[in-house]
């Protein structure tokens, strides 16, 4: 048999995990900056859980897991009647009761329902995990990804917004994506919308249009508008609404124009309006036609855009959600939250270079195996690189030179030690920059310190 991995997976060899944990490593780093505490929740919820939560895009892609014991001649007839309900587009505990996690913040939402009783309230949470998607694979887009979320629940208070707006600039900002682009939007506003072409029934038939202008553009919106049951009236509203542009300010004074008289709109706007004065994002950019399409969202929500020259789409997202515990019987629990999506910011990171050198090695020296003798007095030495915080690691085997400094070529090591017996004799050692080839002479006492420097 062949070997070979599921379709819109990965294997990560040691040079990716150095630079994905530099990516986890400066999200947690800022998510801890803010004061949020970390969460880990299992690979798989029950199926209930999640269907029903993502909008009826996002069910399709949710990753079922087949119940244990289905071929069990007792459970025969029951598994067969469960995949003829499958078959039909439904649903069937028969077949299937779990399914992989789709995203973070249902699970998240799970967790704080079942023990909302145990935290302390607003509770601020990060979580780093992988969750799984049924999606067509393609760049930038695969089935199993991590995600970093970042969320704040038990408050109402839009300084949350701004704060993880914050977070968002800081974290791309560190990473050097100075380009990005924030959008945001509410979805009161969307709701205003709505309502004014005629009812709140037509808001997700609304934006899970909307959601697609970017990839299918306006015209085909409009023709998916028509199959969802809006009228032509109703299709000229929201052309009007999808066409608003020009500054932040403009778009402001267009919206309101549009949808000011609607009290639902008047508050989205005020939210918006808000948090476009008070957060210091300088990439934010107010976007009416973003809609997020996952049905849990009730106020501002935001969309992250790589940089335009990468083409990679969205690099993160989120948004409030008021009453998103209220699914699993604990209503009147406020909550808003941002996720970053890891494996497209590792892709925009490799296309535009902007990982910093040797961050996808793990030793910073390797000694050459000289001898015996040699070796024996060299690994004293690295203890005490150590202890200083720089690593470093041994050739296995005395071997040819030559033979040395091609394998630390192919592990990207950027310095080679050498002690032989001369040094040994006179306390020093050799010091080569295998970058520039740049060679020096150091005292050993004086060795963690070189690289301290460095």
């Amino acid at each position: 048999m062949k070997p070979g991995i599921p379709q819109g997976t990965r294997d990560f060899n040691a040079a990716v995990v150095h630079k994905r944990n530099f990516i986890f490593n400066t999200i947690k780093d800022v998510f801890q900056l803010y004061g949020f505490e970390p969460l880990e929740t299992p690979a798989m919820e029950n199926l209930d859980t999640l269907m029903g939560k993502y909008g009826e895009e996002g069910d399709k892609l949710i990753f079922k897991i087949l119940n244990n014991g289905i071929n069990d001649p007792k459970n025969i007839e029951k598994s067969k009647a469960g995949f003829e309900k499958v078959l039909a587009g439904k649903s069937s505990s028969d077949l299937t009761e779990r399914a992989l996690k789709y995203d973070l913040t249902i699970p998240f939402a799970r967790y704080v329902a079942m023990n909302h009783g145990k935290l302390t309230f607003p509770y601020r949470r990060y979580q780093v995990q992988p969750v799984w998607r049924a999606d067509r694979p393609q760049k930038g887009r695969y089935r199993e990804f991590t995600q970093c979320d970042a969320d704040v629940v038990g408050s109402t208070s839009i300084i949350n917004e701004v704060e993880l707006a914050n977070i968002y600039h800081t974290v791309f900002t560190n990473l050097g994506i100075a380009k990005y682009e924030l959008r945001i939007n509410s979805r009161k506003i969307l709701a205003a919308l709505a309502e004014l072409c005629g009812g709140s029934e037509k808001l997700t038939d609304i934006t899970i249009a909307i959601d697609k202008l970017d990839k299918i553009g306006i015209e085909k919106v409009k023709a998916e508008l028509i199959e969802r049951g809006l009228s032509n009236g109703q299709i000229e509203l929201i052309e009007k609404y999808l066409l608003i542009a020009g500054t932040n300010e403009e778009k402001l004074e267009q919206i309101t124009l549009l949808l000011g008289q609607i009290e639902t709109g008047q508050k989205g706007i005020a939210e918006v309006s808000f948090l476009y004065k008070l957060a210091k994002a300088i990439n934010l950019e107010i976007d009416f036609t973003l809609a997020r399409g996952l049905n849990y969202y009730t106020g501002i929500i935001f969309e992250v855009k790589a940089p335009a020259e990468v083409k990679m789409g969205s690099i993160g997202g989120g948004g409030r959600y008021d009453d998103l515990t209220g699914l699993f019987g604990v209503p009147n629990i406020p909550g808003v939250g941002i996720s970053f999506g890891v494996d497209r910011i590792f892709d925009v990171m490799e296309e535009m270079n902007l990982f910093p050198p040797g961050v996808e090695t793990a030793a910073t020296a390797l000694f050459f195996n000289m001898g015996d003798a040699e070796s024996l007095f060299s690994f004293e030495i690295m203890q005490q690189l150590r202890k200083n915080g720089i690593s470093c690691e041994m050739y296995h085997e005395t071997a040819k030179i030559g033979k040395q400094f091609v394998y630390a070529d192919k592990k990207i090591i950027p310095y080679a030690v050498i002690i032989g017996s001369k040094e040994i004799a006179e306390k020093n050692c050799v010091v080569k920059q295998l970058s520039t080839g740049e060679q020096v002479t150091v005292e050993l006492d004086k060795l963690a310190a070189y690289f301290l420097n460095k």
